[in-house]
């Protein structure tokens, strides 16, 4: 016969790994997303949680007076578990900056669309991009080392253990930001270079021919270069996916750390 029965102390516990997981999923890349049910979110926190529950075997927590004791320590594994999932999800967003660029470069930035998983306007070759990134990266195995690293951080930080350096977790967002303008014009610089050629050659064509109304040609020559310039460095959007699954593992890693 199985024993159900469990004492508070483990009831406690189990609330506190519960926090944690659920904040992360709220935060964490592909689940944030507004496609995914909530009822697919409360259940996988809950069943990861058992998981976890199971899993480790120290099992104790700071000693509390009242409520307001253990209603600190809800607050600080959800902090624990927002920081970790936004540092996953975080990274994602350099290829919306780099979309942006593109659609500004190619004369498409007015034909913005509502992403359906943020509910905000967006560019069409960042949305482009997003999707095929994201497949890209499920395929990939990312969200198997997201939850691999979700799970190894009960073992680098405790239940209630989490120790915030404010100054190294700074240094990390500084680098991050780096790194952000760093990787979204290494995925736009193909796209940025054609399009600069392609300026430089309307300009002269300007100087040849004045009475030749260039502005409104180059409004339909510039969509049709960049969207076969799209077309053409489609073969890179693995390599941009290999940029951002390095990316993802460096911040978590980085914000991680600095929790411990």
């Amino acid at each position: 016969m199985i024993d159900y029965s469990f004492s508070i102390e483990n009831l406690e516990f189990f609330l506190l790994i519960l926090i944690r997981i659920s904040c992360f999923i709220y935060a964490a890349p592909f689940f944030s997303q507004k496609g995914v049910p909530n009822r697919v979110k409360i259940g996988f926190s809950i069943f990861f949680a058992i998981l976890m529950y199971g899993v480790i075997t120290e099992r104790s927590i700071p000693s509390y007076n009242s409520v307001w004791g253990y209603g600190v320590l809800v607050c600080k594994e959800a902090m624990t578990g927002i920081l970790i999932g936004y540092s996953a999800a975080i990274s994602t967003h350099i290829i919306g900056f780099a979309g942006r660029i593109i659609d500004m470069e190619t004369g498409m930035s007015m034909a913005n669309l509502i992403d359906p998983t943020t509910n905000e306007m967006s560019a069409i070759t960042g949305v482009l991009y997003q999707y095929t990134v994201t497949l890209i990266l499920l395929i990939s195995g990312m969200m198997e080392f997201v939850l691999k690293a979700l799970a190894e951080t009960f073992e680098l930080i405790p239940v209630c253990g989490a120790i915030l350096d404010t100054q190294r977790l700074f240094e990390s967002m500084i680098k991050f930001l780096s790194d952000y303008m760093s990787i979204g014009f290494r995925i736009c610089l193909p796209i940025f270079a054609i399009m600069l050629i392609l300026n430089a050659v309307l300009g002269i064509m300007t100087k040849v021919a004045p009475q030749v109304n260039m502005f409104a040609v180059g409004m339909q020559i510039k969509v049709l270069v960049g969207i076969v310039a799209l077309f053409l460095t489609v073969g890179m959007l693995p390599l941009i996916s290999d940029m951002i699954f390095t990316e993802v593992k460096k911040v978590m890693v980085s914000v991680v750390g600095s929790m411990m």
